[in-house]
């Protein structure tokens, strides 16, 4: 099963980015021979229309378009349900045995995230009630995919 982060706003040369990069190689790597044979973060650039509701609707549109056909959606959202890293990963097998070819996580930029034209998600997920920044929230998912995949795998890595 691919994985893939669909994010607005741009990570590169930003703290957050460095730990996305690092996070999101360690999965690939990790991935490889349990049935991910892909984690990849594609990003669109953050609206620039001065209405907040008109910023998320063109942020949607761009994020939408680059969902993969077909695929399970995972939307990262402060009103979403939370998941222990057992139970993150648990999802991630199970998807995978289902034989589900794509799953995309989608993150909004910092007014948050409208709805996916002509997408439905499958779930909705929360780091906790706090909000928290959208590219802390990338580099958090990267590490979590990270860890879901060495738990799937025995890896020491997740000594909880």
């Amino acid at each position: 099963m691919r994985l893939t982060v669909v994010a607005a706003g741009h990570a590169r040369g930003t703290a957050e980015g460095t730990l996305v990069d690092d996070f999101i190689h360690r999965a690939v790597q990790m991935g490889r021979n349990m049935g991910f044979p892909s984690v990849a973060v594609e990003e669109v650039a953050i609206s620039k229309a001065r209405d907040v509701k008109t910023r998320m609707n063109d942020e949607a549109e761009k994020l939408a378009a680059r969902v993969p056909p077909g695929a399970h959606i995972v939307l990262l959202d402060a009103k979403g349900k939370g998941m222990t890293s057992e139970d993150f990963a648990e999802m991630l097998g199970a998807l995978r045995d289902a034989g589900t070819k794509d799953l995309c996580f989608v993150i909004g930029g910092p007014d948050g995230l409208a709805s996916l034209p002509g997408k439905r998600p499958g779930r909705s997920l929360a780091f906790g009630p706090q909000t928290w920044p959208h590219l802390m929230v990338r580099a958090m998912l990267a590490e979590q995919i990270y860890r879901a995949l060495t738990i799937l795998a025995g890896h020491p890595y997740h000594r909880a």
